[in-house]
């Protein structure tokens, strides 16, 4: 059924039934998210808004003046995607079409009268009304519909202003469609690589608890991304004790798991090994300073430890990270800050980063955590902090385990939510002599 007399006639007694046509195209074309389809859709219906013999698209896209692209044309039998397979389309030089395309503004012809040598004949042969729509990108004609009929002045001028905005109110709807389903494409693209660096990254963590006789030790790791900055690492030695290295990398995402990756293959080919704390922060500074972080801006903060069960002993360094917690077994708490220096990779690479030496008797616990913990944020905007850490440390669970799985209940209960940081929690507790 041809609506267009009533669609066009914008007297004011008509507007009922233009407001209906109008909703009903609009909802038909809400239904469909591939460019393509939507395309044929809007065609269908504005051929029973206004009927035409030809439709022809012309394109610039790829191609200089005075070349044309005829990505569409009503009479083909076989029509590809022009937003996928562009250079499987015609592209002509001249004539008719070049100036229509080019002009960057509607063209209405009334009496076509063609050059038996325009290579638009082959399109046109038989037709004498031509209507030209541009459809109107970063201020030229990208495109540019071509509508026809057989008789001559068959387009009343007064109805081309609104075919010219309905046109390219579309053909901005059909780009945004192209550009979502490329932004979508990229978007899987970037993700499988950021799940492929996420999942070396967890390669690079102990795949299983260090068994160190007289230790007990649990751990939680958990990054806000699927990639993140956090790294723990343990380093069992032949005389008993464990080093433990924690750090940070400012950021997120996948720079900061490039650079924890970085991180892991520095201090695992480490001559100084983590039974020097000092020496082994020293020796990642100067590495990640005077190679990886001078242009980058990026930094680490990391605590190195030994725990030295035999000796009842923890030597420890620190570059800038968040002093662990020593819970003594007669219930006090020691932040363990009396070493603190800047984050590796920012200051000088000759630092050198000194080493603190404090008792760990039976029973005693230390709790290792990046800022992610502490720095949470709840739906008021309330910061977690030490103070609430401290209170969950006081009620002191037995044995590691338990203490990183009240951290962790105590924190989901405060924020109520996703992390928005890499959250790391270590606890390592000495135990008790047999």
């Amino acid at each position: 059924m041809n609506l267009a007399p009533d669609f066009f006639d914008t007297r004011t007694r008509n507007w009922r039934a233009r407001l209906a046509i109008s909703s009903d195209l609009m909802r038909e074309l809400s239904r469909y998210s591939d460019p393509q389809e939507m395309y044929r859709v809007f065609t269908r219906r504005m051929g029973q808004l206004f009927p035409t013999s030809r439709q022809i698209t012309l394109s610039r896209r790829g191609v200089d003046r005075p070349n044309v692209r005829v990505t569409r044309f009503n009479l083909w039998k076989d029509m590809p995607d022009p937003f996928v397979n562009s250079d499987r389309f015609p592209t002509i030089a001249g004539g008719l079409f070049e100036s229509l395309l080019y002009a960057d503004e509607p063209k209405l012809i009334g009496d076509l009268q063609l050059d038996a040598s325009d290579p638009a004949r082959e399109f046109l042969t038989g037709q004498r009304s031509v209507l030209a729509i541009p459809i109107f990108e970063g201020g030229a004609a990208s495109n540019v519909i071509v509508l026809t009929r057989e008789e001559p002045g068959a387009f009343a001028p007064e109805q081309v202003p609104e075919l010219v905005w309905m046109t390219n109110l579309f053909g901005r709807a059909t780009q945004t469609l192209v550009l979502s389903q490329r932004l979508r494409a990229a978007y899987e693209t970037a993700d499988a690589e950021i799940r492929e660096i996420a999942d070396l990254q967890h390669s690079l963590l102990p795949a299983e608890l260090p068994n160190v006789p007289g230790l007990d030790v649990a751990v939680h790791y958990r990054t806000a991304n699927r990639a993140g900055g956090d790294y723990y690492d343990f380093f069992p030695l032949p005389d008993g004790s464990l080093g433990v290295l924690i750090a940070d990398v400012s950021g997120h995402g996948t720079p900061a798991a490039v650079l924890m990756a970085i991180t892991h293959s520095i201090a695992h080919a480490a001559t100084a090994t983590p039974g020097r704390p000092g020496a082994f922060l020293t020796h990642l500074n100067a590495n990640l300073a005077g190679r990886y972080n001078r242009h980058s801006g990026s930094f680490i903060t990391a605590f190195a430890a030994l725990f030295d069960p035999a000796r009842n002993r923890l030597t420890y360094a620190s570059a800038g990270h968040v002093p662990p917690r020593l819970l003594r077994a007669d219930g006090a708490r020691v932040p363990l800050n009396r070493v603190q220096r800047l984050p590796l990779g920012i200051g000088a690479a000759r630092m050198h980063y000194p080493e603190c030496t404090v008792d760990f008797a039976p029973d005693d616990q230390v709790i290792l955590f990046t800022d992610g913990v502490t720095e949470s944020v709840n739906r008021t905007g309330d910061v977690y902090g030490v103070e609430r850490l401290d209170a969950v440390l006081a009620a002191r669970p037995s044995g590691s385990e338990a203490i990183v799985d009240r951290v962790l209940a105590d924190l989901n209960a405060f924020t109520n939510g996703p992390p928005v940081d890499d959250r790391t929690v270590v606890a390592i507790r000495r135990a008790t002599k047999r």
